[in-house]
């Protein structure tokens, strides 16, 4: 990572088991496990619903975040800090890509 850049996620894919495929602006994705932030409760009891947690992951503020309300307002989400994320989950390769056959 050099000075000048700043990690912003461009899209968020739910994964298995309450994970978060977070594609970042450098062309990386990282794998966050979100379990733990679920088990805090609060701000986050909501993400304990895999139906919730699914549909309403989305990006807003630059970040993976969760719309709370369904009115897709930005001021009324929860994100995670997307400098955080980038720093402290591991990159992985992309979930959606086919897998190439054997030649």
């Amino acid at each position: 990572m050099t000075d000048d850049f700043w990690p912003e996620v461009l899209q968020a894919v739910p994964g298995e088991d309450f994970t978060v495929y977070a594609y970042f602006n450098d062309g990386t994705i990282h794998l966050a496990d979100i379990k733990p932030l679920i088990a805090k409760g609060g701000v986050f009891a909501p993400l304990a619903d895999e139906k919730f947690f699914r549909e309403r992951l989305t990006v807003m503020n630059r970040a993976v975040a969760w719309d709370i309300t369904g009115t897709w307002d930005p001021t009324q989400c929860v994100d995670l800090d997307p400098l955080k994320m980038y720093l402290t989950t591991p990159k992985v390769p992309d979930p959606l890509e086919e897998p190439q056959a054997n030649q």
